[in-house]
Order: C-alpha cells, then sequence, then structure tokens
C-alpha cells in the first residue's frame, strides 16, 4: 500500500467521531477496527437479518459497509473542516456471504484535492476459513463541511 501523510493531524479522532455519528453502521452492529491514514477496516458479524431469501447476506449491506471503509480511508486524508461524500462506486461480488462475520477493508489509491479514489475489498470468516466475497473501486469527492449536511 502506499503511504499517505494525512492533512489533518487529528484523522483518526475525526474519523472515530464520524463513525460513531453513523446511525446505519450501529444499525448493522458495524465496528471501525482500525484507521490508519488511507485506509480503515470495518467489521460487522453475521446477523440472519440481514439475509436474502437463501440465507445469504444481502449485497446492500455488504456494499453499506464496504462504501463506509473506502469514504473513511478517503476521509483519513481529508484536510480540516471537509467532509467526503461518494460519487460513485462499482461493485464485484465474487462469491456468496455467509459466516461468523464480515471485513471489509478500504484503501486509497490516489488521493487529490478534490476526487479520491479508493479500493476495498469484504472478506467473510468463519473459524479459520476466509473467502474474498466483494470487491470495489470506488470514487468520493471532498468538498467544505458544511452544517446544513451534518
Amino acid at each position: 500500500m502506499t503511504r499517505f501523510d494525512p492533512r489533518d493531524p487529528e484523522f483518526e479522532a475525526k474519523v472515530r467521531r464520524s463513525f460513531n455519528q453513523q446511525s446505519v453502521m450501529q444499525t448493522l452492529g458495524a465496528r471501525l477496527t482500525s484507521v490508519e491514514p488511507g485506509e480503515v477496516v470495518i467489521e460487522m458479524p453475521y446477523r440472519v437479518d440481514f439475509t436474502q431469501q437463501d440465507g445469504f447476506i444481502h449485497g446492500g449491506i455488504v456494499t453499506s459497509i464496504l462504501d463506509s471503509a473506502c469514504g473513511y480511508a478517503a476521509f483519513s486524508l481529508s484536510s480540516p473542516d471537509t467532509a467526503i461524500l461518494t460519487v460513485e462506486y462499482k461493485v464485484n461480488f465474487l462469491d456468496t456471504v455467509k459466516g461468523e462475520f464480515l471485513v471489509a477493508r478500504g484503501q486509497v489509491v490516489r488521493s487529490g484535492a478534490t476526487v479520491t479514489v479508493c479500493k476495498g475489498d469484504v472478506i467473510s470468516y468463519e473459524g479459520s476459513y476466509e473467502k474474498l466475497v466483494a470487491t470495489m473501486l470506488m470514487t468520493a469527492m471532498s468538498m467544505p463541511n458544511r452544517p446544513d449536511l451534518v
């Protein structure tokens, strides 16, 4: 992974504070387990109430944690008083999603003043068995933090 220098010396506290304000992540039982400059890891337990008709975690749930992992990876490199919003993403689902828990890892590929490109993966864990279940390429936009967006 490329080494990045964060524009905000308080990047980790900023990311954790913002993550803790996300009701959707709380609803999913997701936890922010690692915050580094340009890389964020989110874990989420398998829950039957998030499955589709065949018992696999629904793709919308998978993309929710992966979009957040990538978005927070971008946010970790943003300037103070800026917000990060997803502009676009593409996801490939590589396997069915079942297991004890999921890990979403978002990594910055390129961090610009306005546009940041990230990549991310979701891995499903069951005991010592792990499998890559989804991969994402995401574009995010940095913009001035506006009170009407909070």
